[in-house]
């Protein structure tokens, strides 16, 4: 039992205790009678009247013959209540009519007596004690700021195992050996290997990290310490530092243990670089993390594993073989991967037969381990709604919706002209898509809002896919400007609702031909120096390394791509106008399309196999005017 548990229970016990004696002497304050004298009592006692007198220590208890209430009264300590009353001239006779008792002492009335003038003295002690233990906790907390906030987590009941990580079968290989230099170092030893001293897990956001260094933890069975790499650095400098040497002495002592770092790029960006420039406490601390690191011997049986989806911007001294060794890449499951993620998501979840995971799996191409945790959770969600005892496949299909784009909005309201022109614009797109060989198999078209989208259309592929070709991406060009084709062909106008079309389509045309090579013109050369984030997709800045002559031809070669596309896609709507009258009206009618009627409306022929596409579409009701929002796929 901890100090502090059995300051609580003394505290508690003097509570209990001052009520006990408050409600003693409260009670003892009520029942008071009425008080006599000694002389008045002698007065009485000669005259006859007292029938009896209890005597308790010093105290006299009276009852009277008549029908009057008990009385009390008291005697001098230093004699007999007779002797006292014989003094007062009360005849001895008189005294022995009456019946006189003497009441044995109580040994708890002492002890409260007692309690009752020691307790205000206690009060007083306790909170001149209480207030010196908080100073005194203060001076602790000053002296503990430079103290490592890691949390130690021990190895006796693992929450996560292997068993609970899917979809990264290579990283899990990596990551046993881990485990089996935990339980077997002398197997190593012995043949003079060395175990990595460090593992960096490098991924794209909900890719499993974090979850699989909990499981490297469970399953080695030996102490875990983890902590974020922003929780080293604080306002003051020199407290990161000392935080990482209290936070490696800690490890040392319970070696064989496991040190994680969440985030670690929070704290070990390149020194002197980046965006934020300089830091001093950062470098400090960076500094001391290099220094604990590579001073680790093979007995010490520590490993480092750390977590970040920027490695880019890491120092190179932390990169180096001696510190991180081994880097782990944790990438966007496959569609056997994704399948092996579900089933470990809906164990323990009631599923109803037809439920058939592979198809998700299929449906679901660029998801990530917490995308597809989110999915089931959402499905689950949507069953419990329903008042349904299982989940079925028409809950998980609407999650997937719902994951993509967001949830349905069917009470928005929106004018016949403008459902006619939404339904017009997401036939073009899909209409394009479908009459091109190239492009993925529609799975849906819908013209009911759902989150930011006022309608969209779903292509997915057949299966997954690494390498992209140009005919590839010359169909999805024409594709995404379906819509406005479609506009501009049946009410000879254009609307805002192929805004965010033209944007997709101006920078796949835009990278085909300064990052890809795929134009005949400009030749198979990469044009600029892009900063990126690797593992967010994101572009910091552009480095020119042409000339405005080039760049005349680039954006020349652009239009001329955009163009191409457009007019392919004019020329399929115009043959196939039929098609897309007959499944704008459809639209109308239902507002969603799944496969098998969209199907029936416009027969599809033999394709090869597709990559993925989306569409879009968040159409604002003001007047006729339709504007294009994306809505991001959730990785």
């Amino acid at each position: 039992m901890n100090s502090a548990r059995i300051r609580s229970i003394f505290v508690y016990i003097l509570i209990v205790v001052a009520i006990v004696v408050l409600l003693f002497q409260f009670r003892q304050s009520s029942s008071q009678t009425d008080q006599l004298t000694l002389t008045q009592l002698a007065s009485a006692i000669e005259e006859g009247d007292v029938k009896s007198v209890e005597i308790d220590d010093n105290t006299l208890r009276v009852s009277f013959n008549d029908n009057r209430s008990d009385a009390e009264s008291r005697k001098e300590p230093n004699s007999t209540a007779v002797e006292q009353l014989l003094a007062l001239n009360v005849s001895s006779e008189k005294i022995e009519v009456v019946s006189w008792k003497v009441k044995k002492p109580s040994d708890l009335s002492g002890i409260l007596t007692f309690l009752g003038y020691m307790l205000p003295a206690l009060l007083v002690v306790g909170v001149i004690y209480f207030m010196l233990r908080q100073a005194q906790g203060t001076n602790n907390q000053a002296l503990s700021f430079g103290k490592s906030r890691a949390r130690m987590f021990t190895g006796d009941q693992p929450t996560v195992t292997f068993d609970d990580v899917a979809g990264v079968d290579e990283a899990k290989e990596e990551l046993k050996e881990v485990v089996e230099f935990l339980k077997e170092p002398d197997k190593f030893i012995a043949l003079g290997a060395r175990i990595p001293k460090g593992v960096l897990l490098v991924g794209s956001p909900g890719t499993g990290k974090t979850l699989l260094a909990k499981a490297v933890s469970g399953e080695a069975g030996v102490p875990f310490f983890s902590i974020s790499g922003s929780e080293f650095v604080e306002m003051f400098v020199g407290v990161g530092a000392s935080r990482v040497r209290d936070l490696f002495d800690q490890a040392k002592r319970h070696s064989p243990c496991i040190v994680f770092v969440d985030e670690i790029d929070a704290v070990g960006r390149h020194r002197g670089a980046g965006l934020g420039g300089s830091h001093d406490e950062r470098e400090q601390t960076l500094n001391q993390i290099l220094v604990e690191m590579d001073g680790f011997d093979t007995d010490t049986n520590v490993i480092v594993m750390a977590a970040t989806n920027r490695p880019d911007i890491l120092d190179p001294a932390l990169m180096r073989p001696g510190r991180f060794d081994r880097r782990v890449i944790l990438d966007r499951p496959d569609m056997r991967g994704r399948e092996q993620i579900l089933k470990v998501h809906v164990r323990g979840k009631p599923l109803a037969p037809e439920v058939d995971l592979n198809v998700l799996a299929k449906s679901t191409p660029g998801f990530v381990g917490a995308d597809l945790e989110n999915l089931v959770n959402e499905a689950a969600i949507l069953a419990a709604r329903r008042n349904k005892k299982a989940i079925s496949q028409p809950e998980f299909e609407e999650a997937v919706e719902r994951v993509i784009a967001g949830p349905e909005r069917k009470s928005r309201i929106i004018s016949p002209e403008e459902k006619r022109v939404i339904a017009y614009h997401e036939a073009g797109h899909a209409v394009v898509m479908h009459a091109l060989p190239e492009s993925d198999p529609v799975r849906k078209v819908s013209i009911i809002a759902r989150g930011m989208a006022g309608g969209y259309t779903l292509s997915l592929p057949d299966e997954d896919r690494i390498l992209y070709a140009k005919k590839k991406f010359e169909a999805d060009l024409a594709g995404l400007l379906g819509g406005r084709a479609a506009e501009e062909i049946v009410f000879d106008d254009i609307t805002t609702g192929a805004s965010n079309d033209l944007e997709r389509a101006t920078k796949m045309a835009r990278s085909m031909v300064t990052r890809w090579g795929m134009s005949s013109k400009m030749g198979p050369m990469v044009y600029g120096q892009k900063e990126e984030l690797v593992f967010l997709g994101r572009e910091i800045s552009e480095q020119r390394d042409y000339s405005e002559a080039v760049a005349e031809e680039i954006d020349g070669e652009v239009r001329t791509l955009i163009a191409r596309a457009y007019d392919r896609a004019r020329a399929i709507l115009k043959e196939y106008r039929d098609r897309l009258d007959a499944i704008a009206q459809r639209l109308i009618e239902v507002e969603t399309l799944d496969a098998v009627e969209f199907e029936r409306l416009f027969p599809s022929r033999a394709r090869p196999s597709r990559s993925r596409r989306r569409r879009r579409h968040d159409f604002s009701q003001t007047g006729q005017v339709l504007k294009t929002c994306p809505v991001q796929v959730r990785s």
